[in-house]
């Protein structure tokens, strides 16, 4: 059993060697730095890092860039998981050996969710309505644009609205834990059990 799954292992490692190559060779011809496509995505990467520098709160800069962080994680684990499952393509990318986008996953959405949290926190309105309003604009909007122009491929029957609910998750699941964490910072004490 023991060398069976070695050599199941090996297979698998063997795959994934070829496919990275596939990978790099694709970017080589396809997605090179010479195409306009790279150059888009290269724009969605820099553009909001600089003006999010430039604007963001830096009073509440832990707290902004902790929620960021967390939903560049989950949006990486999903979107990563999609592509490895054959849901979403990407024509273009910046780097050819690192699943996903990178421009979105690392820079434009984290930042665009991050100024949003910044926004009702200085003008004290709800984070979930704002939120949800930028998932929808995200989701039904912005991803539809980025199909219309090849920067996203939908496949296996995923659709806009399968896009939104991951969003919201996201979105979601950033705030509980940036909340969870918040609510030890104020109360350091472990009880007692």
């Amino acid at each position: 059993m023991k060398t069976e799954r070695l050599e199941a292992l090996r297979e698998v490692t063997l795959l994934t060697e070829k496919l990275s190559t596939l990978q790099i060779e694709y970017w080589q011809e396809y997605s090179n730095i010479n195409t306009w496509g790279f150059k888009a995505v290269l724009l969605m990467f820099i553009i909001p890092l600089v003006v999010l520098y430039f604007t963001i709160d830096r009073e509440n800069i832990l707290l902004l860039g902790f929620y960021g962080l967390n939903i560049h994680v989950w949006f990486s684990y999903i979107n990563i998981a999609s592509v490895k499952q054959g849901f979403i393509e990407y024509p273009y990318e910046l780097i050819p050996f690192i699943p996903g986008n990178l421009s979105l996953d690392a820079a434009l959405i984290p930042v665009l969710y991050m100024l949003v949290y910044q926004w009702t926190i200085k003008h004290r309105k709800n984070f979930y309505i704002y939120s949800f309003a930028l998932t929808v604009i995200l989701a039904f909007a912005f991803k539809p644009f980025l199909a219309i122009v090849n920067l996203i491929v939908l496949n296996e029957g995923t659709n806009y609205v399968h896009i939104f609910i991951a969003y919201c998750i996201i979105f979601l699941l950033s705030r509980i834990i940036t909340v969870i964490f918040l609510k030890m910072q104020r109360n350091p004490s472990i009880p007692n059990n």
